[in-house]
């Protein structure tokens, strides 16, 4: 999932229309296509191929960085000139849209999606749905993640590179923490910064950032991240190379310089914390040397990272054909089988999974059957601890963790002003008078 990464690194996709028209057409041309599409990520580019061979229309698809993707597309869909049939939403702003009335509700004829409930996996497919519980959106594919480290170092530290042995001395933070510690005595670096174990924060106890009561909902496992974060600070951890910079990417390969105790040392990072599309858009693009010393396995908790929903726009004028293309993309089990087998990607769709998930023997891993791992991650993850407010107030929260993990306020300052921040940004949460 290529879009992930540019999330993360402010948006690289360039605007343009690809698979449907050239650089050179003529707007008049336009009315030679039969469907347009707009989404923030170029992995519908062959999809789209596809579907002109199979239907022979011809589709225009629009990628808009994912930066300006909703302030771009949102004034389209108000006014209906030009917005696109179809049109992709990410999970950072799901909810918002689902509820935003733009998409067609799928759970009505004649597309009846609900009665397909079943076939998906659950949390993909609760993501969705609008606040009555109506289907609006939704996608091929579950995102959730795991750990990816070096065998070798592992065979060298722990005595086994096994996945299912190395998970078992990972499954809490305590036991990370004492990995931690075995690999700092053999000059290793656990993870590569604090970041990492973000998506551990929430435990065995996943909660929703603000209740049904409008409540903002700091859990005692958030509160614990924070001194998770700072112990790796403190006892040197980590690589200090923070996630989506270049001596984050470095450190997958090869030692990086890491400043410690007034001097630089040379350190090889063990692990990644990384979704199903970090393998292929990340760790495969950047790693030459070590391939096939990686290997796969979980962490103290599940969790999922990323997604892209597709649904169709309600005052579309071309809506079987638009749904024909979610149908396929989300459904079809000769496209998916295919699609998944091609790219790698792990579907949400069971009927499909279910027949191809043996099948993968993945060469950057070891050999290791990836596609069985995540698929078993994702079956552990709980629907309905989305909210709109997410992205916002994982920013916040992040930086006041970032605050007292280099000193700069105690932990007591630092939630304090993340709730300030928080009623600041949202005046109608409730936030706890402290």
């Amino acid at each position: 999932m290529k879009k992930l990464v540019s999330i993360a690194m402010t948006a690289v996709l360039s605007v343009g229309v690809l698979a449907g028209c050239s650089s050179n057409q003529e707007a008049g041309s336009k009315k030679d296509v039969d469907l347009k599409v707009w989404s923030f990520t170029d992995e519908l580019k062959k999809p789209i191929t596809k579907f002109e061979e199979k239907n022979g229309v011809k589709v225009e698809l629009t990628i808009v960085p994912i930066a300006d993707y909703p302030t771009k597309l949102k004034p389209v869909l108000e006014s209906g000139v030009g917005a696109p049939d179809v049109f992709t939403g990410e999970l950072a702003f799901i909810k918002q849209w689902v509820d935003a009335g733009y998409w067609e509700n799928l759970s009505e004829a004649p597309y009846n999606v609900d009665e397909k409930a079943d076939k998906y996996v659950p949390y993909v497919f609760d993501l969705g749905k609008d606040k009555d519980g109506n289907v609006r959106a939704v996608s091929w594919q579950t995102t959730p993640g795991g750990i990816f480290y070096k065998r070798s170092i592992a065979k060298e530290v722990l005595g086994t590179d096994d996945p299912a042995e190395v998970g078992s001395m990972l499954n809490s933070m305590e036991n990370v923490f004492a990995v931690a510690e075995k690999m700092k005595e053999k000059g290793y670096k656990m993870f590569p910064d604090e970041g990492s174990i973000r998506w551990f924060a929430q435990g065995d106890n996943p909660q929703p950032w603000v209740n049904g009561d409008n409540e903002l909902q700091l859990t005692d496992e958030r509160i614990n991240f924070m001194d998770y974060s700072k112990e790796l600070r403190t006892k040197n951890y980590t690589a200090l190379a923070p996630e989506w910079s270049p001596s984050w990417f470095e450190a997958m390969d090869k030692s990086v310089k890491v400043k410690e105790n007034g001097s630089e040392v040379d350190a090889q990072v063990f692990s990644y914390v990384l979704p199903t599309w970090g393998l292929h858009s990340v760790l495969k693009t950047n790693v030459k040397e070590s391939v096939g010393d990686w290997a796969l396995t979980s962490g103290p908790a599940s969790y999922f990272w990323g997604g892209t929903w597709l649904g169709v726009y309600g005052k579309s004028k071309n809506k079987e054909l638009a749904y024909d293309f979610v149908e396929m993309m989300t459904q079809d089990d000769e496209f998916l089988t295919d699609w998944a087998k091609e790219t790698g990607d792990v579907l949400s769709y069971l009927p499909v999974t279910e027949k191809i998930k043996s099948d993968f023997s993945e060469e950057f891993l070891g050999g290791q059957n990836n596609y069985e791992f995540f698929l078993e991650q994702s079956e552990k993850i709980q629907p309905g601890i989305v909210t709109k407010y997410d992205q916002q107030i994982d920013t916040l929260y992040g930086n006041a963790v970032q605050q007292y993990v280099e000193g700069k306020k105690s932990k007591e300052e630092a939630i304090k002003e993340f709730y300030s921040k928080v009623k600041n940004a949202y005046p109608d949460i409730k936030v706890p008078n402290k």
